[in-house]
């Protein structure tokens, strides 16, 4: 199922943003210590948003996403860009696209591992290691958007955010699909 099927069992009462929200964990913590996609969490405040939010008019109310850790700041989370220069720096506000995101009822459960600045088309990390590749582990799922392209494709999310300047989505989801 993708992310509007998921929005569509939340607006029909078939399933729980919470039902949701803990089944996308328990895949991330299964999966993930393979593939090394998600490098910080925000599970406990996912958690209470899926139970307190209103998702009522929200298109995809309750559905659980990964933010991509560049250029996607959320307040509070770390804002390093990939790069072990910035490994202390937190994001002072929410970006635009992200407070879209989270308008449209996307409940957000961490961010995705990049490579420096998003400079390469590998997700080779010298911060948070190697992303690997779900289909074989010993191959890059590419990049920039390597992170977030390994953890759609492992099933932890059925969306994360993703950018791209010169191939960093598309070849991501060339090597994953």
């Amino acid at each position: 199922m993708d992310a509007t099927e998921q929005a569509r069992m939340v607006r029909e009462k078939i399933a729980s943003p919470l039902e949701l929200v803990e089944e996308a964990i328990k895949v991330i913590k299964e999966k993930n210590p393979s593939l090394n996609a998600v490098v910080h969490e925000r599970f406990e405040s996912a958690r209470e948003e899926a139970k307190n939010r209103n998702n009522e008019g929200k298109p995809f109310g309750g559905v659980p996403l990964l933010l991509k850790e560049l250029g996607q700041n959320m307040t509070g989370l770390p804002d390093a860009s990939g790069s072990r220069l910035l490994q202390n720096v937190r994001a002072q506000e929410t970006n635009h696209l992200v407070s879209r995101l989270v308008d449209a009822g996307f409940i957000v459960l961490g961010q995705t591992n990049v490579p420096e600045f998003g400079f390469k088309n590998i997700t080779d990390s010298q911060l948070y290691g190697d992303a690997k590749n779900p289909y074989d582990v010993r191959r890059t799922p590419g990049g920039s958007s390597g992170g977030s392209a390994a953890a759609v494709s492992s099933g932890m999310v059925q969306a994360a955010g993703a950018s791209d300047g010169g191939g960093s989505i598309r070849i991501p989801a060339s090597y994953t699909d």
